[in-house]
C-alpha cells in the first residue's frame, strides 16, 4: 500500500472502517511548510487593511508553523493607469501591513495589477514594472531558490499584448529559454515547485465569466497563451511536481501528465466584496516531502 494511505493497525486489528476512502495519514513530517497567497489587491476601502490583517494572523496560527509565504501577485489594489501619489499609497499601506502583522519571509512573483502601463508615461522610469520590483524586493522578474531540498521556480507570466496597451498570460522566449535551462541543470532527484500569476493550466477560465452561449472563449489575460509549450516542458522533466497560480479569484485542482497545477483563490475574493462565485476569500498551505510528494489543502481564513 501507498505509505500516505496506510494507517498503522495495533495489535493486528483491520483499518479502521470510520475512514472514507481518499483521506491520509503521513508517516513523516514535511519538510517545508508555506502558505500560497495570491490576489490580495489592497486597498484602503471595504476594511481591506484590517481584513489582510486577520488573514496573517490566521496563517501564522498554522500547526505545524510555516516556514514562508509564496505570494502569487497583484499584491496592491491596481497600479494600472493610477497616478502615482494613488500607486505610492497602496503601496505604504501593503507594507505597513506586513511589516506589523507578519514575521514570515515572502517571495513574490508579479501580477498584472502590480504593473504601471499607462501608455501616456512610457518615458517614466517606474513606467513598466521596475516600480514593483523595487517595491518587493524581488531579485529578477523570474527566479529560483532551493530550499530543503526542493526547487522553486517563479515566473513573470504578465506581458504586454500586441498592441501595447494590455495583457497577456506568457513567457517569451528569452523566459522559456530561462526555464528550460533551469530545468536541465536541475538534479532530476529534486522535486520542483512552479510558481506564476495568470494560471498555466486552469479549469477556472471556463466558468469565470458567462461566455459559454456559442462555446467557450478563453482570453489570452485569462490563461497562458503558451500553455502547451509548457506543458510539454514539464513533461521532459518528471521532479516537476507542483504548479501554482491565482489570478482568476477561483480554486481549482487540475492533473495532467502527473504534474498537478491548482489556482488558489483570492486572499481578497471578490475584491473584498465576498465571494468569488463558489470560491470564498483564503490561501493555500502546502506541505512538502522529502520523497517529492505533497499534501495541499484551502483555507478559508
Amino acid at each position: 500500500m501507498e505509505r500516505r494511505t496506510l494507517i498503522k493497525s495495533l495489535g493486528g486489528l483491520l483499518l479502521m472502517p470510520s475512514l472514507a476512502i481518499g483521506h491520509t495519514i503521513s508517516a513523516e513530517k514535511p519538510v517545508l511548510r508555506f502558505a500560497h497567497l495570491t490576489d490580495i489587491h489592497l486597498k484602503d476601502e471595504f476594511d481591506a487593511p484590517a481584513r489582510f490583517a486577520k488573514c496573517l494572523h490566521k496563517l501564522q496560527q498554522t500547526e505545524p508553523k510555516l516556514d514562508f509565504i509564496l505570494n502569487g501577485g497583484d499584491v496592491v489594489f491596481d497600479m494600472n493607469k493610477q497616478n502615482l501619489n494613488a500607486i505610492s499609497a497602496q503601496w505604504k499601506q501593503y507594507h505597513n501591513v506586513l511589516k506589523a502583522e507578519s514575521s514570515l519571509p515572502v517571495h513574490y512573483c508579479l501580477g498584472n495589477h502590480d504593473i504601471w502601463w499607462d501608455e501616456n508615461n512610457k518615458g517614466q522610469t517606474v513606467y513598466g514594472k521596475q516600480y514593483a520590483l523595487d517595491q518587493l524586493g524581488m531579485p529578477g522578474l523570474y527566479y529560483s531558490f532551493v530550499k530543503n531540498g526542493w526547487k522553486f521556480i517563479l515566473l513573470d507570466s504578465v506581458h504586454l499584448d500586441l498592441d501595447g496597451t494590455w495583457y497577456i498570460g506568457k513567457l517569451g522566449e528569452q523566459q522559456i529559454e530561462w526555464l528550460e535551462n533551469e530545468l536541465r541543470n536541475t538534479n532530476p532527484s529534486v522535486p520542483v515547485v512552479v510558481l506564476s500569476h495568470i494560471p498555466i493550466l486552469s479549469s477556472t477560465v471556463l466558468i469565470a465569466a458567462d461566455n459559454a452561449s456559442n462555446g467557450y472563449q478563453i482570453l489570452g489575460g485569462d490563461m497562458h497563451v503558451d500553455a502547451r509549450r509548457i506543458v510539454d516542458i514539464f513533461c521532459r522533466y518528471p521532479n516537476v511536481k507542483l504548479s501554482l497560480s491565482g489570478h482568476t479569484h477561483l480554486r481549482d485542482k487540475v492533473v495532467y501528465n502527473d504534474v498537478t497545477y491548482i489556482c488558489n483563490g483570492a486572499v481578497s475574493g471578490a475584491w473584498w466584496e465576498g465571494n468569488r462565485q463558489q470560491t470564498a476569500p483564503g490561501y493555500g498551505v502546502i506541505d512538502l516531502f522529502a520523497d517529492g510528494t505533497f499534501e495541499e489543502k484551502y483555507v478559508n481564513y
